[in-house]
């Protein structure tokens, strides 16, 4: 019997593109396939959560996880990455130095056990967990076969300093913007944001995408380009920058 994306709790976007939003902390994930390789952006919050989401993206493609987006180094984006193993693990330069330094790793587990992840498996997650081993300083297109071809562009800083956006061109297109946009909620500015700079990060977003893409919120349900530009505004006040 075929598997489809509602079986698994998943959302299709567009033609070979889908997202799920994953339980606790509303994290989304998304998910393009290609004739030659898969792409998962973002892996979840533990090693636990990733290994679904690679035997979902199995069951849903016939294929394993080939390439891994990160969007931001955060810990309900990260942790599950070590459980897809033999994956190409893309990010924006400088997230490499964020996921090794023995400080930073430390203030990662932290996080997670203070936002209710059981300390044994935020350890062991930190502890498998590498940094990318592809890094994006402005834009990164991948073929993944059939003529899908998906662009990476590092677009922050913002909501961190090392934000990546995911470009599915297609129709519609559709932009994966980690936690640069969340429509659940108040976008979360914690001590690793750079809020200045994150208007600006939204206009890069929007130059990317255009008045008619989809855009798909780290927290929350897809959205269009007015709520992405109102939410860039918002910010805008928010933190006393200037248009």
């Amino acid at each position: 019997m075929t598997v489809t994306w509602e079986d698994l709790g998943w959302e299709r976007v567009a033609t070979g593109v889908g997202r799920c939003r994953l339980p606790v902390w509303d994290c989304t994930i998304g998910l393009v396939v290609g004739e030659g390789a898969v792409l998962l952006i973002d892996a979840g919050s533990s090693l636990a959560e990733g290994a679904r989401l690679g035997a979902q993206a199995r069951a849903l493609t016939g294929r394993r996880v080939t390439h891994l987006a990160l969007t931001h180094p955060h810990f309900d984006h990260v942790l599950g990455a070590a459980a897809l193993p033999g994956t190409e693990v893309f990010g924006a330069v400088g997230v490499d130095a964020v996921l090794s330094r023995a400080r930073d790793r430390e203030e990662l587990r932290e996080d997670a056990v203070r936002q209710g992840l059981a300390a044994s498996a935020a350890r062991e997650a930190v502890e498998r967990l590498a940094p990318p081993g592809h890094l994006v300083s402005g834009e990164w297109t991948l073929d993944l076969g059939g003529g899908r071809q998906v662009l990476l562009a590092n677009v922050g800083p913002g909501h961190t300093a090392h934000d990546l956006a995911v470009l599915v061109p297609g129709d519609p297109e559709v932009v994966f913007c980690g936690d640069l946009v969340e429509e659940s909620g108040e976008p979360q500015a914690g001590p690793d944001a750079v809020p200045a700079r994150w208007p600006a990060a939204l206009d890069r977003l929007l130059a990317l995408g255009g008045e008619d893409a989809l855009y798909v919120p780290g927290h929350g349900a897809v959205v269009d380009a007015a709520f992405v530009r109102a939410q860039r505004d918002a910010l805008a006040a928010r933190f006393g920058v200037s248009s």
